[in-house]
């Protein structure tokens, strides 16, 4: 598995991302959640999750699904969540990623959140979870010229952002909102831990995640 950043990419990251001196981060106190797959006909790949930090991001290999999230990682009213999401080579299959927001109970039963992911074949979704077994969707998967899709070397960046205001929120990709939901129903809770989301058989680095 390569899991280098190409210098393709390594540009792509420079253009996309300001240039700024920043510390290393840090995985430390970080939790992780494994999602495992129960679907014969779409297994987890062998292995356990890998989360490394990377200069000023992180760095996520996951045979399992996971949610990555930091216990002091809260927001609350007005907000803009972002960060930037390299996929590093092309998935088996088409698999999704990208932020989370409005979480609680994450490392328990009980987990809620709401995630706003795309893919490699250049679609997004947003879901809600409630509880370790039901998941429901708030926006199906859809088509966006916005999602920069896998270059000839297989990897692509993409710059999500969830921008919640008094009354709704608005879902952007590289700029342009592609989906506006009420602050209703499973998208009224907006306040919580916020963090990220990678399914099974993925590479992927994440930088850039702040609220603002």
């Amino acid at each position: 598995m390569k899991r280098l950043l190409s210098v393709s990419l390594l540009a792509l990251f420079v253009a996309v991302v300001a240039i700024v001196a920043v510390e290393a981060q840090s995985t430390s106190g970080w939790k992780i959640r494994a999602d495992r797959s129960t679907s014969a006909s779409d297994p987890d790949a062998v292995g356990e999750i890998e989360f490394m930090a990377t200069g000023a991001g992180y760095h996520a290999i996951t045979p399992q699904a996971g949610v990555f999230w930091h216990p002091s990682s809260t927001a609350s009213g007005s907000y803009t969540l972002e960060g930037n999401f390299a996929l590093m080579e092309p998935s088996g299959h088409n698999n999704y990623y990208g932020l989370v927001f409005g979480g609680s109970n994450l490392d328990n039963a009980q987990q809620t959140y709401v995630y706003f992911l795309v893919a490699q074949d250049g679609t997004w979704l947003i879901k809600h979870r409630a509880g370790d077994a039901d998941v429901h969707d708030v926006a199906e998967k859809a088509a966006s010229d916005a999602i920069k899709t896998p270059d000839t070397t297989g990897q692509s960046l993409n710059a999500l952002e969830v921008r919640v205001g008094a009354a709704s929120i608005d879902y952007v990709i590289n700029g342009t909102v592609v989906h506006t939901t009420p602050k209703t129903g499973m998208t009224s809770v907006t306040d919580g831990t916020y963090g990220f989301r990678i399914n099974h058989r993925l590479n992927v680095m994440v930088d850039g995640l702040e609220i603002s």
